[in-house]
C-alpha cells in the first residue's frame, strides 16, 4: 500500500514524507524502511505518541504546510495530531482484536487547522489504494530511483518487464535497485495498463 500512495503522491507532483508511527513496538522496522526508500529520495521518520519520539520534526514538516495524513486504519495519524496539537480531541480508536487493524474512528476526511500556520487534513484509514487513471507509460517516471536508468534501456518503449537490455531490470539484479520496487512496479503496472488493440513496433535505440 505504501509504495500506491507514493506513486499517487509522484504521479501528481506531492513531495511524500514516510512516517513509520509506534516506532517503539518495532525498533528494528526503521533500518529496512530506510534501506528501501532513501535511495528514492524519500525522508523516513519515525515517531512515537507514548515515547514522544519523532513529534517535534513531524511539527516542523507540517508547519506552514498544507499537509495530508494517510495511511491504514489503526497506524495512529489522529493520535499523532492529538500529541501534536493538543486540544484538537480527533477521535482515536483500538486496534481490532480480530483483525489486527485499526477501527475507523475518523469517518470522513477532516480539514485541521494547525496553530503555527497551515493545514493538515486527517483521513480515514483505507485498506486499499487504487491507481487508475495513472499512465502505464509514465509509471516507471513514478519510481524515482528508476529515473536515471530509464534511458539507458534498449528499447524506447522498455515497460521493464521482461525485456532483453532493460536497465531497469539490471540495476534490481545488481541491487542498485531495490528489487522489491521493481515487484511493486511490476504489480502496479499489471493492474493498470489496458491492453492496446493495436501494436508497434519496438525501437530499437
Amino acid at each position: 500500500m505504501l509504495d500506491r500512495f507514493l506513486v499517487i503522491a509522484e504521479a501528481n507532483r506531492l513531495p511524500a514524507v514516510i512516517v513509520l508511527n509506534k516506532i517503539e513496538l518495532d525498533r528494528a522496522a526503521l533500518e529496512p524502511l530506510v534501506a528501501r526508500y532513501a535511495p528514492a529520495g524519500y525522508q523516513v521518520l519515525a515517531t512515537s505518541v507514548t515515547q514522544t519520539i519523532g513529534l517535534p520534526a513531524l511539527r516542523d514538516l507540517l508547519r506552514g504546510r498544507e499537509s495530508v495524513l494517510a495511511g491504514q486504519s489503526g497506524v495512529g495519524k489522529s493520535s499523532l495530531l492529538n500529541a501534536l496539537y493538543p486540544g484538537l480531541d480527533l477521535r482515536i480508536g483500538e486496534i481490532s482484536e480480530k483483525w489486527g487493524t485499526g477501527r475507523h474512528t475518523t469517518r470522513a476526511a477532516l480539514l485541521v487547522p494547525l496553530a503555527g500556520g497551515g493545514y493538515v487534513v486527517d483521513t480515514p484509514g483505507l485498506r486499499e489504494v487504487g491507481t487508475w487513471g495513472i499512465d502505464p507509460e509514465l509509471l516507471a517516471l513514478c519510481f524515482p530511483e528508476f529515473r536515471r536508468f530509464l534511458d539507458h534501456c534498449r528499447f524506447d518503449d522498455c515497460r521493464h518487464l521482461a525485456e532483453p537490455g532493460c536497465a531497469v531490470r539490471q540495476a534490481a539484479a545488481h541491487h542498485v535497485v531495490e528489487p522489491d520496487r521493481l515487484e511493486s512496479y511490476q504489480r502496479v503496472y499489471e493492474e493498470i495498463n489496458v491492453p492496446s488493440w493495436s501494436s508497434g513496433r519496438r525501437r530499437a535505440r
